[in-house]
């Protein structure tokens, strides 16, 4: 048994559906501000050592806006505590570039300080937010291949195709060759 640190309780869902065997600690852990998701998801770790010493997970995802040279990167936490959904819309329609690229990054830690980097990402485009969600940009995120938002899709379909999920089925795959 090992625990994924994170206080948002629909990350746990979803790491749950891949990884049944995990528990949520619930610690809204320190976000270093860095442009490079690496250092950040790193402190993150060091951060999470502070408060359990099993094995455990920690995760961040980024945003890349197209229209902004990829600005927002790993800040995206902070970029979308001022910005709605309706704004990142309007961005993308001003620039007429409504392409993204969206990130997870899980760093897996166990008792031997044994520490493992999974990377999960999706292309998308931003569309014009149409149905409510309480999970981020879900209503404005679509998939290349789709035609409707992340908001739109079922949780279970979501959870066969994000960026997340991919970034835990590799995960998974290094978990079960490790046992």
């Amino acid at each position: 048994m090992f625990y994924f640190i994170t206080w948002n309780k629909n990350k746990f869902i979803e790491v749950q559906s891949v990884i049944q065997d995990i528990q949520q600690l619930d610690i809204d852990l320190p976000e270093l501000q860095e442009i490079d998701a690496h250092k950040i998801i790193q402190a993150k770790l060091l951060e999470a050592r502070k408060h359990y010493e099993g094995a455990f997970i920690v995760e961040d995802t980024s945003l890349y806006l197209d229209c902004l040279n990829g600005l927002p990167w790993p800040l995206i936490k902070w970029f979308l505590q001022k910005m709605w959904n309706e704004w990142l819309f309007e961005i993308a329609k001003r620039f007429d570039n409504y392409g993204a690229t969206a990130k997870t990054l899980i760093w897996y830690g166990d008792n031997k300080w044994d520490i493992k980097f999974f990377e999960g990402i999706l292309e998308w485009k931003i569309i014009k937010p149409e149905v409510e969600s309480d999970f981020g940009r879900s209503p404005i995120f679509c998939p290349n291949w789709y035609n409707c938002s992340y908001a739109e899709i079922s949780i279970e379909q979501k959870n066969t195709m994000s960026m997340r999920w991919q970034a835990l089925n590799k995960l998974k795959d290094f978990l079960d060759n490790k046992k």
